[in-house]
């Protein structure tokens, strides 16, 4: 799948997803695999549907669904959410709804506006418009997690953070539209399988990024290639443009799980030798950093409806990986097991390990603000459900024991899932 496409100027431009997927959907689809019938097959099917998406959009043909978006047109209920977008509150899921799909595009282009980042930079609306619809198209709605949705969820969040007093005051223009871009494109792409899966599948991105945040440096190459094919910042000069690409590159590749103790590591010895200069650049994009990653994991410190809707939306793309590695009968990750790993137990581990380390960090930095103790006072309340439907759970597997006790091995691992 040579996935090199030529535009209207005639000049050959290399394509984002240059190393399309194998959308392994399609591979577990019953009804697919019968017509499909080799693995072979489905790349060149994939690879001629990404070839005419890029074609289509290089062409300028912008799909119709969203053109209302040109106009002041907007729905009414989804004008009115987005005069309160720097609520915590925002429900994103409903936003989507009521922008029929596009609440990528839509909250990008408000924000940009909002932000006076379009004057700033003089970026041309329609050019403007159409890349933010190339970085939504770019995400696969069939993800139950990593979507479209979802990158909009932590745009909003990104937001909600470049207003907090202690960063607003020294963010640049180029800060905020970085942090912002970083949010919207920091999944684009994403195969709704983890790192561990590509590479152990032996996939063709794990052996070009030698196993190293083979995700995060798609994500990454993939939105320098629709920048770049868009043409949205040629007008900048070239070493601007460089330098963009560059720091959303340190910013989408900070987004890596695997990192979190380097990044926690860092930010506590910068808050307890309060050596933090955020009038230095270096400074301020470490702190976009540390924005970009509680944006990213912040489902657990939203209210508990939102919380509980994400919550349930990514262990459903755990378990349709486990479903998978199942069926290729190889071995399934951890956090995959839809028998063995409830969505009780996966979210406390996640709140207890990973979340709460990093937002109490980020509380201390910005001062404890209104903000940071709303989203600690929801992450408390959240997980103290969790419990609670995890001790709800486990005292029903007891009940349906048949013989009315539980095993040597079951209290084992109950005790287990029970310790955070």
């Amino acid at each position: 799948g040579d996935a090199r496409v030529r535009g209207q100027t005639g000049v050959v431009s290399e394509r984002r997803g240059s190393y399309p997927f194998i959308d392994f959907r399609l591979l577990n689809n019953s009804t697919l695999s019968g017509e499909i019938g080799t693995k072979k097959k489905v790349k060149r099917l994939l690879s001629f549907q990404r070839y005419f998406h890029a074609s289509r959009l290089l062409c300028g043909i912008v799909p119709q669904a969203s053109l209302y978006l040109l106009d002041e047109d907007y729905l009414g209920q989804a004008r009115h959410m987005l005069s309160k977008v720097g609520m915590w509150d925002f429900d994103i899921f409903l936003f989507d709804r009521l922008t029929n799909g596009n609440s990528l595009v839509t909250l990008l282009c408000h924000l940009f506006n909002v932000h006076g980042l379009i004057h700033h930079f003089q970026l041309d609306m329609v050019t403007l418009h159409r890349f933010f619809v190339m970085v939504q198209e770019d995400y696969h709605s069939q993800n139950p997690y990593h979507n479209a949705v979802h990158a909009a969820d932590v745009t909003q969040a990104m937001h909600c953070y470049l207003r907090e007093p202690k960063l607003a005051k020294f963010l640049t223009p180029s800060d905020i539209m970085l942090g912002l871009l970083a949010a919207a494109a920091h999944d684009v792409d994403h195969p709704g399988v983890n790192q561990p899966f590509l590479i152990k599948t032996k996939h063709h991105l794990a052996s070009l990024y030698q196993n190293v945040s083979v995700l995060e440096n798609h994500h990454w190459r993939s939105t320098i290639g629709m920048l770049r094919e868009s043409r949205l910042l040629t007008h900048l000069p070239k070493e601007v443009t460089q330098d963009i690409e560059q720091q959303l590159g340190s910013l989408i590749l900070a987004t890596d799980i695997n990192r979190q103790n380097e990044f926690l590591i860092r930010l506590k010895s910068h808050l307890d030798n309060q050596d933090l200069r955020l009038e230095d650049a270096q400074d301020r994009h470490f702190m976009l950093q540390i924005a970009l990653k509680c944006a990213d994991i912040c489902n657990p410190c939203r209210v508990w409806d939102l919380s509980k809707q994400w919550s349930e939306r990514v262990c459903e793309e755990f378990y349709r990986q486990g479903d998978l590695e199942q069926k290729f009968e190889l071995e399934i990750s951890p956090l995959c097991n839809q028998q063995k790993d409830t969505v009780p137990s996966i979210q406390i581990g996640f709140m207890t390990y990973i979340v709460e380390p990093l937002f109490e960090r980020w509380a201390q930095f910005t001062g404890n603000t209104p903000l940071s103790e709303n989203m600690l006072n929801h992450l408390r309340r959240n997980k103290a459900k969790w419990r609670s439907l995890l001790h709800k759970q486990h005292s029903s597997s007891r009940s349906n024991d048949h013989s009315g006790q539980v095993t040597g091995s079951q209290e084992q691992t109950l005790n287990e899932e029970e310790t955070p």
